[in-house]
């Protein structure tokens, strides 16, 4: 049984990663370019991942058990950015300022956006989309308070950041739709559908752009990388598992924050260390290397968290 959940597991990241194969190749061929990924990166950002969160909050049936478990993924989300701080402190301390914030925050923050909705979409459904958006708000509290301690130094916590920002405002208003039960009149509920619709192609198809990117040769001979891969693939996502088992999360609950726990390290990581003049090739290789290695890693933990869920 373990062996087929890591294959079915296995074979829904293996499609993402065919699309991401298809933006790698349009990048080297020029008929989608990194400059235009650029602007997708701005549309998924401000437009689809909203358009996602917002439908799952919707089509999810209010029960007091989906309101316990939204907030339990609360939590959980939580918990896995707090073991990867804790992972990270004693690590790359050794490493240039400009290196060591690269690999700390490429370490405490996943791809909870771009990689773990569509893959939760995939495998769960709605219901897993659901559960996965209330990592959001932790995954945006932790990158614009420690993240941005990281990467910018002392004195860039930005209280605003916390709360103005498309992943915890599409959450403030889905919730309220949850809550009470509204259901969206077609004419608003298809064209949001539709948006939604575009995550996971256009999220896949970016992030191959962004691979085509990185110096290859280069990439797989940072012996850092690896052990940023050893601490988010396997050290977070084990240590959530054991806290959520402790507290109770069974189902799909547990597999949908699984997925969160062990995606690999989000592409904020390159944005972040470009915009505050940190390691800009370290981040893209670490992210690239963290990636790879999660094709496999990830259908373990996932088929990991299903036999004992």
């Amino acid at each position: 049984m373990f062996l087929q959940n890591v294959l079915a597991a296995g074979q829904q990241v293996l499609i993402l990663y065919l699309i991401v194969a298809v933006g790698f190749i349009c990048d080297k061929t020029g008929i989608y370019t990194e400059k235009a990924a650029r602007l997708t990166n701005n549309l998924l950002f401000h437009i689809v991942t909203p358009a996602i969160i917002i439908q799952s909050f919707t089509n999810v049936e209010f029960t007091p058990e989906n309101f316990r478990n939204l907030m339990m993924s609360f939590l959980g989300g939580t918990v896995l950015h707090l073991a990867g701080i804790l992972l990270s402190l004693p690590l790359f301390n050794k490493k240039p300022l400009d290196q060591k914030s690269v690999y700390k925050f490429a370490i405490v923050q996943g791809n909870v956006g771009y990689m773990v909705l569509p893959l939760a979409a995939a495998i769960l459904g709605e219901e897993g989309v659901f559960f996965c958006s209330g990592v959001l708000i932790p995954f945006n509290i932790c990158q614009f308070t420690y993240g941005m301690y990281l990467m910018k130094g002392k004195g860039s916590f930005q209280a605003k950041s916390l709360v103005i920002n498309p992943g915890v405002i599409s959450v403030i208003i889905g919730m309220p739709l949850f809550l009470l039960s509204v259901k969206l009149p077609h004419i608003i509920e298809a064209p949001v559908g539709y948006i939604a619709s575009l995550n996971t192609p256009l999220a896949m198809l970016m992030f191959g752009t962004y691979l085509s990117k990185t110096e290859l040769k280069k990439t797989f001979f940072r012996k850092e990388a690896y052990a940023v891969a050893v601490a988010k693939l396997f050290c977070v996502p084990l240590i959530s598992i054991a806290v959520y088992k402790l507290v109770g999360m069974t189902g799909t609950l547990l597999t949908a924050l699984t997925i969160s726990a062990s995606a690999p390290s989000a592409n904020s990581t390159v944005m972040f260390s470009t915009k505050y003049n940190r390691d800009n090739a370290a981040a893209s290789q670490t992210v690239a290397v963290v990636s790879f290695l999660s094709v496999i890693t990830m259908p373990i933990m996932i088929a990991l968290s299903q036999a004992i869920g």
